[in-house]
């Protein structure tokens, strides 16, 4: 006997389908969703009144809080008066270079225009920060930090902590970024930075003459006897800041996405696009408030004072406000004890991170090497008669049709796949050449610092093995000082001047991936390059296809729908999701019309 339209039996089987249909018993994994609108807003960090950018009237911008596996989507709206990118530190877009946010995967976004970004944060815990990556904007703001917490069923190798603190240093200047753009396409210098920020605040007055009275300085409260993680994130444009906090032990615990053997310290070197957790517990006795400090390291001693941020850790059984000399950091010229530093931070192997295995089973150490780059950079040299920055020789200039739309639809004379594994003995000259990797490959990247500053360099896409760094010039030698069983897994690495770093990298993600240095001006000279890795079997199980959503531009620009993107402030959703609520519709509707009849 088959159930009447009005039985209970079809009713539910009806609210059954409906909740599958909607996901609400499928167990998926869940969908986040944003609105970020940016634009210019009005501020004085340093005393001096400019314009910063700000996301939703916030900056720095808001926090992006997530879980493993968490579906992001995130609808930007552009009231810049130029294009604009957001490009997110160190997530790794499986299958989806897509959403990377670089002129090498996206049209920018043109001003009065929106982009909805979607991906996945698939297999990553930890700390991270997103920021603009074209035009110089982010040095005028437009970014923030990014939580990546781990899954309920995946242990932290830690205590939970009593507060999660979110802290964006970076070296500041008072002049417009248009103005520091200008001064780089003219061949001139941007000069030392005008101050340091704690989450976009000026420094607190501890010195009369060094800070002007009337500044907002950034405040972080705590009750005592707690524990709490900072994550300390260096956003700024190519100064590398020493962070520390007065009288308190910083306890290293996880650096982009790796949960790290556990270490104490009294400060930290945290170089241009590095990311850091510790756990600091409040154990003064709050006599009075406490200094935190990030302050420049490898600059003239003359300007020292002036490239120092200083907020206020402010117990609530405080006494007084803070007061006396700063907290002593290092030797600020002391590249050795730096780099020292650098090599003490170690993987923990027996951690598990996204996933319920230890962190160290990869054993990347036993793994044959397919490819090796020697990539090296000089300081910055004319070239047809513009200053640029290079390496092995090659400036990168940034076609008008991004890389991966040209790769999709098979635009030739976009690029070349010819990029040198070492320096060549020509002329330095600007080119659109990437690196071709090997899919599944796994490659050595050695980064030779021949320029006279601290460089810091990123690999989008990827988490790679920090193995090896020293003094002088990289030979095949170098390889037996090598650390092979816990260098820590990153996305970001510090070259020092006169020095080598190397790393090693699992070239898994199919996709068109920027290796950039991280300090600004050296990256807008130039200094970047791109690595295709593709799979040479026609699958889309390893990556994804090209966006509904996407914006074309250069030779593209006649399969571009202009007024699609145009200030669009509806929530983004997928077209998975997005069907599955109009089948949820439709079934309550027909639902509904059963139960009356």
């Amino acid at each position: 006997m088959h159930p009447s339209p009005s039985s209970p039996g079809l009713i539910s089987s009806l609210f059954l389908a409906a909740v599958l249909l909607s996901g609400g018993a499928l167990g998926g994994d869940p969908f986040v969703y944003y609105d970020w609108k940016v634009s210019l807003m009005s501020a004085s960090p340093l005393g001096v009144k400019q314009q910063v950018i700000g996301i939703n009237g916030q900056f720095p911008g808001p926090i992006l809080n997530v879980t493993t596996n968490w579906n992001v989507v995130v609808n930007v709206v552009n009231h810049l008066d130029e294009p604009f990118l957001v490009t997110w530190n160190g997530l790794q877009h499986r299958k989806n270079s897509w959403q990377d946010g670089v002129l090498g995967t996206n049209c920018p976004i043109p001003s009065g225009w929106n982009w909805t970004y979607q991906f996945q944060v698939k297999d990553q815990i930890g700390s991270f920060f997103y920021f603009p990556s074209t035009h110089f904007q982010k040095a005028v703001g437009g970014y923030g930090g990014i939580i990546i917490n781990n899954r309920d069923v995946i242990p932290v190798p830690f205590g939970t902590p009593d507060g999660d603190i979110t802290i964006i240093i970076s070296d500041w200047y008072t002049k417009d970024y248009k103005e520091l753009r200008e001064a780089l396409d003219n061949g001139k210098g941007i000069g030392v930075p005008n101050g340091v920020l704690f989450n976009g605040l000026g420094p607190y007055r501890y010195n009369d003459s060094n800070v002007p009275d009337g500044i907002t300085y950034a405040t972080t409260n705590v009750e005592p006897g707690k524990t709490y993680r900072f994550r300390v994130h260096n956003a700024g444009i190519s100064t590398c800041l020493n962070f520390r906090i007065q009288n308190h032990n910083m306890l290293l615990v996880e650096t982009e996405g790796s949960y790290t053997v556990q270490q104490n310290y009294t400060n930290m070197d945290i170089h241009v696009g590095q990311s850091y957790s510790f756990l600091v517990t409040m154990d003064q006795n709050a006599s009075s408030d406490y200094y935190m400090v990030a302050s420049a390291r490898f600059v003239d001693p003359t300007v020292r004072d002036k490239v120092t941020g200083v907020a206020i850790l402010h117990y609530y059984n405080s006494q007084g406000p803070a007061s006396g000399p700063l907290p002593v950091g290092p030797d600020e010229g002391d590249s050795y004890a730096s780099m020292n530093q650098a090599r003490s931070i170690r993987w923990n192997v027996s951690a598990g991170a996204a996933r319920p295995n230890p962190q160290g089973s990869f054993r990347y150490g036993d793994i044959t090497v397919t490819d090796v780059y020697v990539l090296v950079n000089r300081p910055a040299e004319l070239i047809n008669g513009k200053l640029r920055t290079t390496l092995n020789g090659i400036s990168y200039v940034a076609p008008e049709t991004p890389l991966k739309l040209a790769q999709q639809f098979n635009v030739a004379g976009v690029y070349k796949l010819d990029f040198p594994n070492r320096i060549m003995n020509r002329p330095a000259k600007v080119d659109t050449s990437l690196i071709n990797g090997t899919y599944r490959g796994f490659m050595e990247i050695v980064f030779q610092n021949n320029d006279t500053t601290v460089q810091s360099y990123h690999l989008d896409g990827y988490a790679f093995f920090v193995v090896g760094m020293d003094f002088g010039i990289w030979t095949e030698n170098s390889r037996g000082t090598y650390n092979k069983w816990d260098g820590v897994a990153r996305c970001t690495t510090q070259v020092y001047p006169g020095a080598w770093t190397a790393i090693l990298v699992s070239l898994d993600n199919v996709g068109i991936w920027n290796l950039r240095a991280q300090n600004l001006d050296t990256w807008y000279l130039g200094q970047e390059v791109y690595v295709s890795v593709v799979n040479p079997e026609d699958t889309n199980k390893t990556e994804l296809p090209l966006p509904d959503n996407a914006i074309f531009c250069g030779l593209l620009t006649s399969l571009q729908n202009e007024q699609s993107h145009k200030f669009r402030f509806s929530r983004a959703t997928s077209v998975t999701e997005g069907c599955r609520m109009i089948s949820f519709g439709l079934l309550t509707i027909w639902l509904g019309f059963l139960l009356l009849c």
